[in-house]
């Protein structure tokens, strides 16, 4: 497919985000884990509302919004599939981390969901839980690991994947409507992200 050199408009109560896909095809070399006051919290049969909670409280900045649009079936559905993994970082009484690794394809892992709350930014929580992702990942027979992250990221999530190990191969604009617009998301979040009605 060919697309033009030059600028687009975006449709008014739509956003835009630039899209990475990373991939890894063999075990890395992992850093030591960093300590910090938190424990790792693998979660068996998570609950729809405990998970749309964690999943909110970790993406909002970052207009996560796909798991907060399921209905709790689908959702339930989703999260409880065989091949998804989940776990949380425990810190102060709290789930503060999401991580959700996705085994269906043989041989391959999806790094679907990774993130820490406003709360642990900055603590190396998200080095540890990394750290752990990569483990499990590759404990079992991969021949590929995958990930991707956008543009409404945190501002260094692209880096700290290719220091993780992870190397771009593909690159997508993704349009879709502006969660703030509709109700998903507060209107006051992601303000890194113009608000255009």
């Amino acid at each position: 497919m060919s697309v033009p050199d030059g600028y687009f408009d975006v449709p008014p109560g739509k956003i835009a985000a630039v899209v990475t896909s990373l991939e890894m095809l063999a075990p890395p070399v992992l850093p030591p884990d960093p300590v910090g006051d938190w424990s790792l919290r693998r979660v068996a049969r998570p609950d729809p509302a405990w998970y749309r909670d964690l999943y909110a409280r970790v993406g909002r900045e970052w207009l996560w919004t796909q798991r907060l649009r399921m209905s709790e079936a689908e959702l339930s559905k989703t999260i409880r599939a065989d091949g998804v993994e989940i776990s949380t970082l425990e810190h102060a009484g709290g789930d503060e981390a999401l991580l959700e690794l996705e085994f269906s394809k043989k041989n391959e892992c999806e790094l679907v969901l990774f993130g820490v709350t406003s709360r642990l930014i900055g603590t190396s929580a998200g080095r540890f839980l990394m750290n752990h992702a990569l483990r499990r990942a590759w404990a079992q027979p991969l021949t590929r690991l995958w990930v991707h992250t956008c543009s409404f990221d945190h501002p260094r999530a692209l880096a700290f994947y290719q220091r993780s190990g992870f190397r771009p191969y593909r690159r997508q604009i993704e349009i879709a409507p502006d969660p703030r617009l509709d109700g998903t998301l507060p209107r006051e979040v992601a303000a890194h992200v113009p608000l255009l009605a």
